[in-house]
């Protein structure tokens, strides 16, 4: 893979605040899931140093989630040490190590499963990020992700996203109002839950969704944030960045998939919100060895 190809390299300090506090939550209500009243196996045996490594056994995975990672054995060894060798976004072969450990060994095997779950999920999701962002590269248009993430892991799949080279849209339904056909029917037209907007949250990014030309010109007479094209044809999203013509960035999303980004990439829109990115997500192959003491 050529380093033009290579998403950004995003290092651990890359966590916003928000995600440092769900690092946290995150992997105490995984450890509880798991260990409940303990590990009734790991009990079985002798508590003495140890040493285990990570190895990546899928080709071309983009490898994140080492906060959550390191955070669930540093929970069960506040003293463990763990030596990385790829850093949080970075792209691996086949058979690559991804870090080394040395801890307790019973707390080694306890974090084993919850540890590797959240590095497995979160490279899943880079991974395919990266897949997108690899597929509009010489275009303008941005990927984005959606809210369609795993329950209680939308911030850890955010943060995903992100090592993958994607950028994130709205974290929940508080942070941007985005007014669509419902919205639209309710308030009785465009133009009025566009006011309504504005006047109750003045403050909060405005996005419109609109589902024709005809909407587009009014939508684009607002003045949002941005505006979201649904279900428009390849000729109609070339229409709608002629007519926009900068004046608002426009949004595609919606069947979206690796076939048709680059199609619609191409048109000139400016950000394409793929639900894939979180929720069609197949965990990256992962497994931890012990190694000979």
């Amino acid at each position: 893979m050529s380093e033009a190809l290579q998403p950004p390299v995003m290092p651990p300090s890359a966590l916003r605040p928000l995600e440092q506090v769900a690092v946290a939550a995150d992997v105490a209500r995984a450890l509880a899931e798991d260990l409940g009243s303990g590990d009734v196996t790991a009990d079985l045996l002798p508590d003495l140093p140890a040493k285990a490594h990570v190895v990546c056994k899928q080709a071309a995975a983009v490898i994140a989630g080492r906060p959550w990672f390191d955070a669930t054995f540093r929970a069960l060894d506040e003293d463990v040490q763990i030596d990385w060798n790829v850093r949080e976004g970075e792209r691996v072969a086949s058979g690559a190590v991804l870090c080394r450990l040395h801890g307790r060994s019973r707390a080694l095997l306890s974090g084993e499963r919850t540890a590797l779950n959240f590095l497995q999920t979160l490279s899943a999701t880079a991974t395919v990020t990266a897949m997108f962002v690899d597929a509009v590269r010489g275009t303008r248009a941005t990927i984005l992700d959606t809210r369609k993430t795993l329950p209680g892991l939308r911030l850890a799949q955010k943060y995903a996203v992100r090592a993958g080279g994607g950028r994130n849209h709205r974290i929940g339904l508080y942070d941007a109002v985005m007014v669509k056909e419902n919205h639209i029917l309710a308030a009785g037209s465009l133009e009025v839950a566009v006011r309504q907007a504005r006047a109750l949250h003045p403050g909060v990014p405005l996005i419109v969704e609109v589902e024709t030309l005809d909407e587009l010109d009014r939508a684009l007479h607002a003045r949002p944030e941005r505006i979201l094209v649904d279900e428009f044809s390849m000729d109609d999203l070339r229409e709608a960045v002629r007519r926009a013509n900068g004046q608002v960035p426009l949004e595609v999303s919606g069947g979206v998939d690796l076939d048709t980004v680059r199609a619609i990439a191409q048109t000139g829109v400016d950000c394409i919100s793929i639900g894939a990115l979180t929720k069609h997500v197949q965990a990256v192959d992962l497994s931890l060895r012990f190694e000979p003491s």
